[in-house]
């Protein structure tokens, strides 16, 4: 199976579930904006039990927390879903988020650093053909993929680890 695919003009992360259900629960993050207000992103998850939950998808807006990663989220009458509090375990896995201008279409520029992050190992979602969250698994080194998208020019920024955590002497 190849590890992207392209729906209804949407590009998405084909996972493969044959050994496991389908994630049954959403948790709910709120992303602080500078201004002082907040986004909200929903992500699927597994519901491990003890409001615990494995997340099953790349973030698009949350920072520090990336696939596989356990959480803990007790559910929120208020937002009517488990709400995020803290990590209760990482996985390991990184996650780097890529704007691409032009938007990815089969073949074109943007397609083949797509490509070239999924020939280093990596795994993606878009949102769109233009916003995509790409998934470093344990297996690759982050550094690898730092190099590059720097060497592409490519428009991306650290969600996890942020660059503030990786680079606290620089913020």
């Amino acid at each position: 199976m190849e590890p992207e695919g392209i729906v209804q003009g949407r590009i998405i992360q084909v996972m493969d579930h044959s050994d496991q259900d389908q994630p049954a629960a959403k948790v709910l993050f709120r992303v602080p904006n500078e201004d002082g207000s907040a986004e909200v992103e929903t992500l699927w998850a597994f519901d491990l039990g003890n409001d615990q939950y494995k997340i099953d998808n790349s973030p698009f807006y949350a920072y520090s927390v990336s696939a596989e990663d356990v959480v803990y989220a007790p559910f929120n009458n208020d937002e009517g879903f488990p709400t995020f509090e803290r990590i209760v375990s990482k996985s390991g896995n990184r996650t780097v988020r890529v704007i691409f201008d032009p938007p990815v279409e089969p073949g074109n520029e943007s397609d083949v650093v797509l490509q070239g992050l999924v020939g280093l190992g990596c795994s993606y979602e878009g949102a769109n053909e233009k916003y995509m969250s790409i998934n470093i698994p344990t297996s690759v080194e982050l550094d690898a993929v730092r190099t590059y998208l720097i060497q592409r020019n490519a428009a991306w920024e650290h969600a996890d680890p942020t660059y503030a955590e990786l680079f606290p002497e620089d913020s």
